[in-house]
């Protein structure tokens, strides 16, 4: 049905593991083949084609994040959803360009709910890997196809995944592949190195089980100066393994060249996630990566 997955990574070295934990990051260029990349994108292609823009109108933003989020993004933890860059739209709520142009990004289930998306994420070998860096059970919890589209992709401000998945003990860590070449022009991810260290600067957090309503929460006054951000611009094939509390963004993409990417993020199966998490799936369990046979 599918071409051949390829993953050029078998498992890190002791360098790349001393190296995760002391800078918060890692970035392993050549990771996965340029072939595969191009199937996980003719994939999304595909579904885009399936996707009917005027059965939603859910944009996806992070100065939001302390909004009632609405249930179309709620319902996204089990489901493949579709969420439209900020300035897809004109005053009239009609779409400035094609469908395809205009989506910010697709979750928060497609390691789940689409086999193709779930040979690449459940493989064995990032269960490796995440044992290799601390996890005991490693758990897919949530994945994004996030298009970063030329000229309107939005910026992502300054933010920790921990924020967003919350454990007790902390054990988050997000899986970022550049499905494109990530770069200064088009938007490529920026972070703080060792910023892990200094702990979670606030909680998104459900109001009370069974609703909504969300809030931030504030739990520190970390700051990260500007200057302190260094640019991860990484090739095509790439992958960029973050540690949970490590603070990162990406700024608006104003190129005419778009940035695809596709983030995994894992929790580890041993530790507590609270009912208070957004990303809640009701009488079922976040999928765990495959053994090898």
């Amino acid at each position: 049905m599918f071409g051949q997955i390829e993953i050029q990574l078998n498992e890190l070295t002791p360098e790349q593991i001393a190296q995760y934990h002391e800078q918060g990051f890692l970035v392993i260029e050549g990771a996965v083949s340029s072939g595969t990349c191009d199937l996980l994108k003719s994939r999304i292609n595909e579904r885009l084609e399936e996707f009917d823009p005027n059965s939603i109108r859910s944009i996806f933003t992070t100065k939001e994040q302390d909004r009632q989020t609405d249930d179309y993004f709620l319902k996204s933890a089990e489901r493949i959803s579709y969420f439209f860059e900020e300035e897809a739209f004109d005053e009239h709520g009609e779409l400035r360009q094609d469908k395809v142009l205009s989506i910010n990004k697709i979750g928060h289930a497609l390691h789940d709910k689409d086999e193709l998306f779930a040979d690449f994420s459940l493989s064995p070998i990032w269960a490796t890997i995440l044992k290799q860096l601390g996890m005991k059970k490693p758990l897919a919890a949530q994945s994004m196809y996030i298009f970063k589209q030329p000229n309107i992709g939005g910026e992502v401000n300054c933010h920790q995944d921990s924020t967003f998945l919350f454990t007790r003990p902390m054990s988050v860590i997000g899986l970022w592949f550049a499905i494109e070449d990530a770069t200064l022009e088009n938007g490529c991810l920026w972070g703080v190195p060792q910023g892990h260290k200094q702990g979670l600067e606030k909680r998104f957090e459900r109001v009370s089980e069974g609703e909504s309503a969300m809030k931030m929460t504030k739990l520190s006054d970390v700051d990260w100066p500007d200057e302190a951000l260094v640019p991860l611009e990484v090739p095509k094939g790439s992958m960029v393994v973050l540690n949970g509390e490590f603070p990162h963004l990406s700024h608006a993409n104003r190129s005419a060249q778009s940035r695809h990417a596709y983030a995994l993020h894992a929790i580890d199966g041993d530790c507590e996630y609270p009912k208070t998490n957004w990303l809640l799936r009701h009488g079922r369990t976040f999928p765990e990566f495959r053994h090898n046979n």
